[in-house]
């Protein structure tokens, strides 16, 4: 089926998310559609799907334009949407997920499990996926899970279909099995629209290139183009995607993990029995697939997670039971993953996030008051230092791209008095510009002296940034190993295999 997109245009108010959109999208093309966060690649996407509606523009399927009240309306002529974050009933089965909405039924009026297995079967076996239809979803691997939504638009017979973000939770094998599939429907006639912010994979799978800046089409080009012109394309100029640093100068181990232990809400073990060290001026990277213990391993040694049992020594102190204050208080920054969640007041000013973490301090206090002149004062110079894009430092935190974001929280985190620094998915969500200076205040802090633990998903970044990389699968450390180590040797590591020559 051949995809046209005319002229597609979206306003949220004052902002135009999309702005005179067109591509096309040949029968069994796989079209990349690549952008930093917030160019405007998930409103088009969500246009095309249904869930919103175009204030200008046209959708047109095989020449017929179409008109989507709603995602049905996409389903129901050819459209199938794979979301980043998967929309399947965890306590269902397989063939319970992929036919909830469109349920097949006996002639009495029941559900048709049968047919629903069939189906389920009828597709796997068609692109080699090796479903089980009566396995219930929270019991399969992320992996399967994916496979599980791509059988769902299968199943509903769509010819267009849409990838949003698909690799952001796959091992390395994962994600070469599901590039395998894609080449397989593209094959079979599927169009396919791969939304990605890893080049990598956009040189590796897809036919054409188009880049989106600022809501608009920049260029459609060539996966032959270089990574570079590429990532230029993405943010309008010259970018050093290479992570730059010298061999590390290892100091004092500053913080010991012996035997940690941390149970959730439902008393299943998230971190079992963690061992390890991290010295001064190294960078520690955890890997693995999300969902593994990294990031309640994370919030465990900022306090904000009962320690079961096991400790913690930070710096010959013991901060095992200390609440988060003593913790920030002992010298340990931290970025979280989610930065809108836990790491800024969407609502306050850039100057009252700044001095969230030493609001008892100075320079943002004096006594017991505010010192509002050394706070503006300050303000201003970090965000001449870390480069944020702002109007002013009274601007609200909200108002910023996502890259400025973290660049806040950046700053207010390194330029504290540290001993440690922890930084969970430090670049997610976050265009190359601004990867690439977070990647150079990080190493910059290595380079201080000061012990580095990253949690990052994204293989490419840990491989640019550690100096040992410690692989993590369901709350346990496989391995401690080195970034020497092969793509194929860490899938197998995330996958909870240790493979020969590897010692745990």
């Amino acid at each position: 089926m051949k995809l046209e997109l005319q002229g597609m245009t979206k306003r949220f108010g004052p902002v135009v998310a999309n702005d005179d959109i067109s591509l096309v999208v040949e029968p069994g093309q796989i079209h990349a559609l690549l952008g930093e966060n917030g160019a405007g690649k998930s409103t088009l996407m969500n246009l095309l799907y249904g869930l919103y509606q175009p204030d200008e523009g046209r959708i047109l399927l095989d020449g017929v334009e179409q008109k989507f009240s709603g995602p049905g309306d996409a389903m129901d002529a050819g459209i199938g949407m794979v979301h980043q974050h998967f929309m399947l009933v965890p306590v269902f089965s397989v063939a319970e997920n992929v036919v909830l909405g469109n349920e097949p039924s006996t002639r009495w009026g029941s559900l048709d499990l049968a047919t629903a297995r069939e189906r389920v079967q009828e597709i796997s076996a068609r692109f080699g996926f090796d479903i089980d239809p009566d396995a219930i979803i929270e019991d399969l691997p992320v992996g399967i899970q994916q496979r599980v939504e791509i059988v769902k638009a299968l199943a509903r017979e769509a010819r267009v279909l849409i990838l949003d973000e698909p690799t952001a939770v796959l091992t390395p094998q994962e994600t070469d099995e599901l590039m395998e599939i894609m080449r397989q429907l593209a094959a079979e006639g599927t169009s396919i629209v791969f939304i990605t912010h890893k080049l990598r994979e956009v040189k590796a799978v897809a036919d054409v290139v188009t880049v989106i800046r600022g809501g608009k089409v920049i260029d459609s080009v060539s996966p032959e183009s270089s990574v570079g012109e590429l990532a230029s394309l993405m943010v309008g100029r010259e970018v050093d995607l290479t992570v730059n640093k010298s061999a590390p100068q290892l100091g004092d181990v500053v913080l010991e993990v012996r035997d940690l232990v941390v149970v959730d809400d439902r008393q299943q073990k998230v971190i079992d029995g963690i061992s390890l060290d991290v010295r001064a001026g190294e960078v520690l990277c955890l890997a693995g697939v999300e969902g593994n213990g990294q990031t309640a391993f994370a919030e465990t040694l900022l306090g904000l997670r009962q320690v079961t049992s096991g400790s913690i020594i930070l710096g010959g102190q013991d901060i095992t039971d200390d609440s988060v204050r003593d913790v920030l208080e002992a010298g340990v920054g931290y970025i979280p993953e989610d930065r809108k969640k836990d790491g800024l007041v969407g609502d306050f000013t850039l100057e009252e996030n700044f001095m969230t973490d030493g609001s008892f301090s100075r320079p943002w206090t004096k006594g017991l008051s505010i010192d509002f002149a050394s706070r503006h004062d300050t303000s201003t110079d970090l965000i001449e230092r870390f480069d944020i894009r702002t109007p002013s430092s009274t601007t609200l935190a909200k108002k910023l791209s996502g890259g400025n974001q973290q660049k806040v929280v950046v700053a207010r985190e390194l330029t504290r008095d540290l001993k440690l620094f922890i930084a969970a998915q430090p670049t997610r969500g976050v265009d190359v510009g601004s990867i690439e200076f977070i990647h150079e205040q990080i190493i910059a802090t290595r380079d201080r002296g000061i012990p580095v633990v990253i949690i990052s998903t994204e293989l490419d970044e840990v491989y640019g940034l550690a100096d040992r990389i410690a692989v993590m699968y369901r709350g346990r450390i496989v391995a401690i190993v080195p970034p020497t180590t092969t793509r194929e040797q860490m899938g197998q590591m995330m996958a909870g295999i240790l493979p020969e020559g590897i010692a745990a």
